[in-house]
C-alpha cells in the first residue's frame, strides 16, 4: 500500500504498489507524481461517473513534469471503501468531461 486519500463521497481510496506500477509503466512521467494523484481525488476540478461505482477526478495544473496538463485519475468505490485504477495527464480533458459532470467544484 502506498497511500490513501479521502473522496469528495467520503470513500477512503488506496493506492497500491500494484497499481502505482501499472501506472508508470503505462505513463513513465507519473513517476514521482504520486502527490498530484492523491490532490486530484481530493480536491478535483470536476468529476465524471464512469458507471459500475466507477469515477473519473479531473484537476489542471498550470505546471506540471511535462507542461500545463489536466491530471485524470479513475478510481473505483466500493461499500466501504476504493481503489484507484490509473492516472495520467492530458491536454484534452474535455473529451472526459463531455461524458458528463457528476461535480463541478
Amino acid at each position: 500500500m502506498i497511500g490513501t486519500v479521502i473522496s469528495k463521497n467520503d470513500k477512503v481510496i488506496r493506492l497500491t504498489a500494484e497499481r502505482w506500477a501499472h501506472i508508470v509503466e503505462a505513463h513513465d512521467y507519473m513517476a514521482g507524481n504520486q502527490d498530484m494523484v492523491f490532490e486530484c481525488i481530493e480536491d478535483p476540478d470536476a468529476i465524471v461517473h464512469r458507471g459500475a461505482n466507477e469515477f473519473i477526478a479531473v484537476k489542471h495544473y498550470r505546471k506540471t513534469v511535462i507542461s500545463e496538463k489536466d491530471v485524470i485519475v479513475i478510481y473505483k468505490e466500493q461499500e466501504s471503501d476504493g481503489f484507484i485504477i490509473t492516472a495520467f495527464m492530458t491536454s484534452k480533458p474535455e473529451k472526459i468531461l463531455k461524458k458528463g459532470e457528476l461535480w463541478k467544484k
